[in-house]
């Protein structure tokens, strides 16, 4: 392979295994505050205790996925370098702004929210988790204006002396219209994540104390697990609709910005009017004309891209492929038809897991019920993952869509504002890429079975037996029966 494969090969790996936690985070983050909300408005301790259950949770992913995503501006400079130096007047302005004022309200809220249990007053710690769900999903924001600049390049010209791009206006990379059609899109996928989270293991957790024949463990099925799993699925709920709703906008906006990627997305080899939207195709994608539509449905495609149900003539691969060519010079504009086609089908689909748990989870806890079916414990568990990977397909299909365009052209914009992937590779010797490339995955690797160890072991373990919950000021306030309990990042007993 070369040097352009072998780094695009590193950064996709990178990618995806730290796309793993950012949804979690942004998503558990407001769960969490609300939980929280729920125990200091009506005092009732099952709050109290899912939210320090699931606090835990949310701090080991939120440890991981700082760690590898430290990972990922370096590789900006060491394997992307001429990319860097093409846009990193303008890239580097909203990442600065993520670390700026995301991460660091973020980081130091979440260190007042873990120590501030029995040494802030009660609203005030409720404020600081908050805070961080507000850090969170502004760190969302500015890394989604980042990329969206890669998308949709606006805020900027090209300075032909230099051969780079320059900022003229930061409002403007900040309020593209591709980061404000991306940007609830993505933060919706996250909230479906958290909601399916909490919703599986909750539900989980019922079925086993609903079985244990315990009286007491019966008890907290129908109080503390059925809270907290519908209130995962109200989550998971809101959040659907708010995907379609968001993805409809955002997929209307590539439509006109990026046509080769919706058109690959479709596999779509020619110009039509009104063409069917395929459910099943076959055949190798990559040779355009070899693919058969298996499974087609009438009208969708033709409102995906317009609005409109019919009188649509949508541009096909092999034509804006002849366009490209006489706008651009010589080149193969198409991306990987297969990656872009499935990725974009299994965003989709994988996100029923989701929907099926909240329609199944409802039912059988409506009225006050709780269940002691084994097989919803397991519908639970293999829901967890459904979202998690319809979110990295989601962003696969983002990125390998754009292809091979690093920096796609903005159809109304600036021509120059461009960058072809093998542009902005550095120019290292292949061993060296390939040896980084072997370090990280095997690093990635251990994290990841780190990460699951002790989510599994959380989880498993279950909420701790606390004592009683703190008063309204902390240690030392008076108030009878209330008595100092350890911080929480002690009793998570890890150390990083």
């Amino acid at each position: 392979m070369s040097v352009l494969d072998i780094s695009r090969w590193q950064f996709g790996i990178t990618t995806v295994y730290h796309f793993i936690f950012v949804p979690l985070t942004i998503g558990l983050a407001p769960v969490v505050a609300g939980m929280q909300t729920a125990w200091v408005i009506t005092g009732k301790d099952h709050w109290y205790r899912l939210t320090k259950f699931f606090g835990k949770l949310f701090l080991i992913n939120f440890a991981l996925g700082v760690a590898t995503g430290i990972v990922q501006e370096f590789q900006f400079g060491m394997n992307w370098s001429e990319y860097s130096r093409f846009v990193g007047d303008v890239f580097g302005a909203p990442l600065a702004l993520e670390a700026l004022v995301a991460f660091f309200l973020e980081s130091t809220f979440l260190g007042l929210w873990i120590f501030g249990w029995t040494r802030l007053p009660k609203l005030l710690h409720l404020a600081t988790i908050w805070l961080v769900a507000i850090g969170v999903n502004a760190s969302a924001y500015f890394i989604v204006a980042a990329n969206s600049f890669m998308q949709h390049p606006v805020g900027a010209k090209y300075n032909p002396e230099r051969g780079r791009a320059e900022l003229t206006s930061i409002w403007e990379v900040l309020t593209n219209n591709t980061t404000l059609a991306a940007f609830p899109h993505v933060v919706a996928g996250a909230f479906l994540t958290s909601g399916t989270f909490v919703a599986g293991i909750a539900g989980w957790w019922m079925v086993r104390n609903a079985r244990s024949g315990d009286e007491t463990r019966i008890a907290e099925a129908r109080t503390m697990w059925r809270s907290g799993g519908r209130a995962g699925m109200w989550v998971i709920v809101v959040a659907g609709v708010a995907l379609f709703f968001t993805g409809d906008v955002q997929g209307k906006l590539m439509f006109e910005q990026q046509p080769m990627k919706m058109a690959s997305a479709e596999s779509l080899c020619h110009t039509a009017t009104d063409p069917d939207f395929s459910i099943l195709t076959v055949g190798t994608h990559n040779n355009c004309d070899s693919v058969t539509h298996v499974i087609e449905v009438p009208y969708v495609l033709p409102y995906l891209a317009k609005g409109e149900f019919s009188g649509v003539t949508l541009d096909g691969v092999q034509d804006l492929q002849q366009a490209y060519v006489a706008k651009y010079g010589p080149g193969d504009y198409r991306p990987n038809l297969f990656v872009t086609y499935w990725s974009f089908r299994a965003m989709i689909g994988l996100s029923a897991g989701s929907i099926g748990l909240w329609l199944i989870g409802m039912w059988l806890t409506r009225g006050g019920r709780i269940t002691d079916k084994r097989w919803y414990s397991w519908l639970c568990l293999l829901a967890i993952p459904t979202p998690f990977l319809a979110n990295s397909a989601g962003w696969v299909f983002t990125e390998m869509g754009r292809q091979p365009w690093v920096v796609a052209p903005n159809p109304t914009g600036e021509p120059n504002l461009r960058l072809l992937v093998q542009q902005g590779v550095s120019d290292h010797a292949a061993g060296t890429v390939i040896a980084s490339l072997v370090v990280f995955t095997l690093l990635y690797g251990a994290l990841a079975v780190v990460w699951f160890y002790l989510m599994r072991r959380y989880v498993i373990a279950g909420p701790e037996q606390p004592p009683s919950p703190p008063g309204d000021r902390g240690p030392g306030d008076g108030t009878p029966g209330h008595r100092a309990e350890e911080p929480a990042v002690e009793q998570l007993s890890f150390a990083y």
